[in-house]
């Protein structure tokens, strides 16, 4: 009987193919395992358990649960989730925005930490202030850049624009990380145009 087809499953296969990565996102990781392995990659039950390592029954449970909250974040409003920041957030990124903007890199420098990890994706990776700041350096000697703060896919970005070509648009972004008041990690995509394709840009400070 574990073998007879799911009724529903042809429909919940269509919905989970149409199904963006921040839905899947939303979902626990067995409801969401078990949703990719066997709506996504077609896989049956027996083979989603040898997978996964889950029982049978645990399995169909997670399938269930998926399934079920696909469908309530498939019908659910465009604008029901609105991303917002957290103030103490906002604050520190808006001061490292503005400094930025107003090329004052000495001051940038100062909020970083000794410790600071860099990846400027698909260019370089550099580890502690002292090779850090030669990347601030870059930004100084270039002026195709204007930084402003939003959100990316729903996580907290700096949105990176050319104000010599204000209809392109964003044309990169940086995700920073904070201990206390200190930025720990810098993510910059300025390189990685590729990574906003389909993704959700908001911005806050239009």
């Amino acid at each position: 009987m574990s073998t007879i087809e799911d009724p529903s499953g042809s429909a919940d296969a269509r919905l989970a193919a149409a199904t963006g990565l921040r839905s899947f996102m939303q979902l626990s990781v067995a409801p969401r395992s078990a949703v990719i392995l066997v709506d996504v990659l077609g896989l049956s039950l027996h083979e989603t358990c040898e997978v996964s390592g889950a029982t049978l029954a645990a399995t169909k449970a997670a399938l269930h649960r998926g399934r079920a909250q696909l469908k309530l974040l498939a019908s659910a409003p465009d604008q029901a989730v609105v991303p917002r920041l957290d103030v103490d957030d906002e604050r520190r990124l808006r001061r490292y925005v503005d400094l930025f903007n107003a090329r004052d890199f000495d001051a940038v420098r100062a909020l970083i930490a000794e410790d600071i990890q860099l990846e400027v994706v698909n260019r370089t990776r550099m580890r502690g202030k002292a090779q850090v700041s030669n990347y601030f350096g870059n930004y100084y000697r270039v002026r195709d850049w204007a930084l402003s703060l939003g959100f990316v896919d729903g996580r907290s970005a700096i949105l990176i624009r050319d104000p010599q070509a204000p209809e392109s648009g964003v044309r990169g972004f940086m995700l920073v990380e904070w201990l206390e008041e200190r930025v720990i990690q810098i993510r910059d995509f300025r390189y990685a145009p590729h990574c906003l394709i389909d993704a959700e840009v908001r911005s806050i400070d239009d």
